[in-house]
């Protein structure tokens, strides 16, 4: 099963995909925000070029799991894209994906410049990736699901 991974931000979104089998994720693109209708259609566009059967989007939960201002906004998101491409939105908390990815660049010995270009879609491989071992492992539930 092909998944999709959604970091999803106020000015990009990176996009991530499995492979066929469901066991690794990959930073697929970043696509800079315009309006909602055009984000939307691209990644409906990405969705069905890839052919996948899901879309995995990184959950903001604060620290002690609460949900804040930016979850009501992602699940808005969630719910557009779930219209919009006809398919299941699975929410996966995102907690840290962004500073993993930052450690993950700067050990990559990346410029600040490149880092800003690719981190998008490497928290959305690290969301998406968190899901798929957590599938894998059978440790999905309902709860974890939007």
């Amino acid at each position: 099963m092909r998944l999709l991974g959604i970091d999803y931000g106020t000015r990009r979104i990176g996009v991530a995909v499995s492979d066929e089998l469901g066991i690794t994720a990959r930073a697929l693109c970043t696509i800079v925000r315009k309006t909602l209708g055009s984000d939307l259609e691209k990644i409906a566009g990405i969705a069905r070029e890839k052919e996948v059967q899901a879309v995995v989007i990184g959950y903001p939960r604060r620290l002690n799991g609460s949900e804040g201002v930016e979850c009501e906004r992602v699940s808005r998101f969630a719910q557009r894209l779930e219209e919009s491409c006809g398919l299941p939105v699975i929410a996966e908390d995102e907690s840290f994906t962004s500073k993993d990815a930052e450690e993950i660049l700067l050990e990559a010995n990346m410029s600040r410049k490149k880092r800003k270009e690719v981190i998008d879609r490497v928290s959305a491989m690290l969301i998406l990736q968190k899901y798929l071992d957590k599938l894998n492992c059978g440790k999905v539930e309902a709860d974890d699901e939007r």
